[in-house]
């Protein structure tokens, strides 16, 4: 039996199934394939089923996004561990023994990510994930090769193993003991950064999640949900979600208000910018954040919560006033 089973996610992604499928399957041979159906409408399981039948295809009942789809579906795979992969990533050869061996060899490991460069740029590291993830105080996500919308070239930089506070959900390894332990994605936040929550909760259970640069794919990027006022509105109303259920309790509400006065500024620049359905997007994501504080405070876990899981204090500062373009000035100057 192998030890790992690739799983994709798949919504009306025909398009892009035909395109990377066929070479994550050659380049796979160590894992079983397995495709998650969130009741697609575009013919994409009758054709695997005619292109690919050794293929292992789960069809949901309705479209659970991201965090559902996940979790309905790997309810039927059996694997030690798990990668969660978008079906717009290009996988090389050799990508996946590097992954399952630090696995094997370091019992710590809960989550792994390869380094993630960009398959129309693909000299560049790509926005969701890089070479891993951290978050600032205030709970902003960035990256080692990616601070906000500066992604770095890839020269080599930080190819040595190195532990990261989140890994992307673009491509995504996870032990499956640990994946149903910890409880799986929050089904609330639908899409957008519940692979942030996930880690952050793994975090503070003592595990490692570590990206490892001797692997590397390459990801579209917005292929499956491109930027709109429904992105920017997961985008905000989940980092709200996720500081409230994994912030310590001294930081709390201190850290809540700095961000609401953050997305207010963000939101009067869409304003100034003309984007009014951005500005209402931030907005809307406000109050639902109200409607369901007291829903994410209850999955507050009772264990630890670690006053360590910030790489810097402020990444809107140190870009914007202090103009740190590049994680590895961010290490250097003001970590």
């Amino acid at each position: 039996m192998k030890s790992i089973s690739i799983v994709l996610l798949n919504f009306n992604g025909l398009d892009l199934l035909k395109k990377f499928l066929p070479k994550l399957i050659e380049f796979s041979l160590e894992a079983n394939i397995v495709v998650i159906d969130n009741c697609s409408s575009d013919n994409s399981l009758s054709w695997l089923n005619e292109c690919h039948s050794d293929v292992q295809c789960i069809k949901l009942d309705k479209n659970h996004g991201y965090a559902g789809g996940y979790n309905e579906g790997l309810k039927q795979v059996k694997a030690k561990y798990y990668c969660l992969i978008n079906n717009d990533v290009l996988v090389t050869e050799n990508w996946l023994s590097p992954l399952i061996n630090h696995f094997e060899t370091n019992p710590n490991t809960a989550i792994l990510q390869p380094h993630i460069l960009d398959y129309n740029k693909p000299s560049h590291f790509e926005y969701a994930g890089a070479a891993g993830g951290f978050i600032d105080s205030n709970g902003i996500p960035f990256c080692r090769g990616r601070i906000l919308n500066n992604c770095e070239e890839d020269f080599g930089q930080y190819d040595k193993t190195n532990k990261i506070f989140w890994a992307s959900g673009a491509c995504f390894f996870i032990r499956s003991k640990v994946f149903w332990k910890i409880g799986g994605f929050d089904v609330d936040f639908f899409a957008h950064q519940e692979e942030i929550d996930l880690c952050w909760r793994v975090f503070n259970q003592n595990y490692d999640i570590t990206s490892l640069g001797v692997s590397k794919v390459f990801h579209v990027g917005g292929a499956t949900l491109p930027v709109s006022s429904r992105k920017i509105y997961l985008n905000h109303r989940n980092s709200l979600f996720m500081l409230v259920k994994n912030l310590p309790a001294k930081d709390l509400h201190k850290i809540i208000f700095k961000r609401l006065c953050i997305d207010f500024f963000i939101g009067g620049v869409y304003f100034v910018q003309l984007k009014f359905s951005s500005t209402l997007a931030i907005f809307n994501a406000h109050i639902a954040f109200y409607k369901n504080y007291k829903l994410m405070k209850s999955k507050r876990s009772l264990g630890n919560f670690k006053t360590d899981f910030f790489y810097t204090k402020s990444i809107i500062l140190n870009f914007f006033l202090l103009r740190i373009l590049n994680f590895s000035d961010l290490n250097e100057n003001n970590k």
